[in-house]
C-alpha cells in the first residue's frame, strides 16, 4: 500500500506541474503555479462512519456562513485520512478530514507516507476526539484481541486512519498480516456483515458513542474488545495514540468501562488551492457557527478545542491568521 501511494503521489506531482489552470495562483510544493479555487471538495470517510455525516454538516455550515464570491464546498465520501491527504496533494481535494497521526506522517514523510512527504497542506482546526472501537458479537466467543487470529476481521478501508491504527493494535498483540483474514471495509458495511454473520469483528476509529454500533446492538449482542496490558503500553510508547476509557454509559449494552486508544480528528486544507484569505473565511465561518451542527460529535467543534491535534503540523496561513487574531496561538 505504501509503495502504491508513493508511485501515485510522485506521478501526480509531474501531472500537476504540467497542467495549467486559469484564475489566481499560488506556488505549489513542486515550485509550479496552481490555481486558487473557491469551488472546493472536502474528503470525509465511508458513509457508515463518523466523518461522512459530520462532514456533510460542516460543509453546509461553511456554505451558509463563508463570505467569499463563488464559494461552495462539497463533502464527498472517501477512504478517509490517507486518501484525503493524498487528494490534497494531487489537487483533487482541497479540504480533508483526517486523524492527526497520518497528517503528522504526511508532513514528515514517514509511516504511510515514507518517501512521499506532503508539504502542500496545513492544519485548519480540531474536529473531535476519535476512539478506536473494536467490536464483535457474543456468539463468536471472542473476548480478546488475541482471539482474532484466524478470524474474519474488518480493518477499515485502505488509506484510512482506522486501518493504520488497527494494524498497530494487531501487531502489538503479535498478529501480523496473514494471521487473520483482513477485510478493507468501511465501518457501516462491516457492521452489516457482522450482523449477517459474514465477519467476526471490526475495527472502527469513530466518535463516541457511534450510532452504527448502537444500531447493531439492537440486532446482535455486541462486545467491545479492550486494548490493555503490555500491548497498550507498547502502543503508547511507540505511536502518537493516547489511552482513553470508554465509559460504561456510552452504550446500553456495556456493563463496565473498556480501555481503548484515541487520537484527534482534524481539518486540513490545501495551501496550493486555498488562498490565505479564503482559508481565514473558512475557519471563521465554520468555528463561529458550530452551534448549527446537530451531529453528536459537533459538540467538540468548540473554539476552545480548536488547536487540539495541531502540534507538529504546518498551519494553513489563513487559519493561522484567524488563530492569532482570536488569541488561540501566539
Amino acid at each position: 500500500m505504501k509503495w502504491l501511494w508513493i508511485a501515485l503521489l510522485s506521478a501526480l506531482v509531474i501531472f500537476l506541474g504540467a497542467c495549467g489552470n486559469s484564475g489566481d495562483s499560488n506556488d505549489s510544493a513542486s515550485g509550479e503555479e496552481t490555481e486558487a479555487l473557491t469551488d472546493l471538495q472536502m474528503g470525509t470517510g465511508s458513509t457508515g462512519g463518523t466523518y461522512y455525516p459530520l462532514g456533510q454538516e460542516m460543509a453546509q455550515v461553511m456554505n451558509n456562513h463563508v463570505e467569499a464570491d463563488g464559494f461552495n464546498v462539497s463533502a464527498v465520501a472517501s477512504g478517509a485520512s490517507v486518501e484525503n491527504i493524498g487528494g490534497i496533494f494531487q489537487g483533487t481535494m482541497q479540504l480533508g478530514m483526517t486523524v492527526h497521526i497520518p497528517a503528522l506522517e504526511a508532513a514528515e514523510g514517514t509511516g504511510e507516507f515514507e518517501g512521499a512527504k506532503v508539504d502542500n497542506f496545513g492544519f485548519m482546526g480540531h474536529i473531535y476526539p476519535e476512539v478506536m472501537q473494536i467490536i464483535t458479537t457474543e456468539d463468536t466467543g471472542i473476548t480478546s484481541i488475541e482471539e482474532l487470529k484466524g478470524k474474519k476481521v474488518a480493518i477499515g478501508p485502505a488509506g484510512s486512519g482506522t486501518q493504520a491504527a488497527a494494524k498497530i493494535i494487531l501487531e502489538a498483540y503479535g498478529l501480523q498480516d496473514g494471521d487473520y483474514e483482513a477485510y478493507e471495509e468501511g465501518f457501516g458495511d462491516a457492521a452489516a456483515k457482522i450482523q449477517d454473520g459474514q465477519l467476526d469483528a471490526s475495527f472502527g476509529l469513530l466518535g463516541l458513542p457511534a450510532s452504527s454500533i448502537d444500531e447493531l446492538s439492537f440486532q446482535r449482542d455486541v462486545v467491545l474488545l479492550p486494548v490493555e496490558g503490555k500491548p497498550l503500553e507498547t502502543i503508547l510508547e511507540t505511536s502518537g495514540y493516547g489511552e482513553i476509557e470508554i465509559p460504561a454509559d456510552s452504550y446500553d449494552f456495556l456493563e463496565e468501562p473498556v480501555t481503548a486508544i484515541t487520537a484527534y480528528a482534524i481539518l486540513v486544507g490545501s495551501t496550493d488551492q486555498i488562498s490565505e484569505e479564503l482559508g481565514y473565511e473558512i475557519v471563521k465561518g465554520l468555528y463561529e457557527n458550530v452551534g448549527d451542527i446537530t451531529h453528536p460529535q459537533g459538540t467538540f467543534l468548540d473554539p476552545e478545542n480548536i488547536m487540539n491535534g495541531s502540534e507538529g503540523l504546518p498551519i494553513h496561513p489563513g487559519a493561522e491568521k484567524y488563530f492569532k487574531e482570536k488569541g488561540y496561538m501566539d
